[in-house]
């Protein structure tokens, strides 16, 4: 990846739509699915969203090869899809931009008070 990718975010749109275009082929159920972990995994992105790129690769594996050996997305997922996703990212996994901008918020709070 070159500077001017990685300052434009072209690699990710790249990226995006790769994963969008084997999506495609995936069945319905599987589709609705891949937009419904899209939507959990994003808030869990940081600043530019290229920390979530090897999970979201890895997920969209996993519904290409049980998809192909006829599984169904229950099997495969759960009836909790949202805590499929947090068991993705973790305690100590992907945090949100938000979650680092307050733990360096506290941080500061603390050197100012001494602790």
């Amino acid at each position: 990846m070159n500077f001017w990718d990685k300052i434009t975010g072209n690699d990710m749109t790249r990226e995006v739509k790769a994963f969008e275009s084997r999506a495609k082929m995936l069945p319905v159920d599987y589709q609705t699915a891949w937009e419904e972990i899209k939507a959990n995994l994003w808030p869990h992105s940081d600043f530019s969203g290229r920390n979530l790129m090897p999970i979201l690769d890895g997920v969209l594996g996993l519904l290409e090869e049980t998809s192909a050996e006829g599984q169904s997305v229950q099997e495969v997922l759960g009836d909790d899809i949202k805590g499929f996703c947090s068991a993705l990212v973790g305690e100590d996994g992907a945090k949100s931009f938000r979650d680092r901008w307050r733990e360096q918020l506290n941080n500061n709070i603390a050197k100012k008070l001494g602790r």
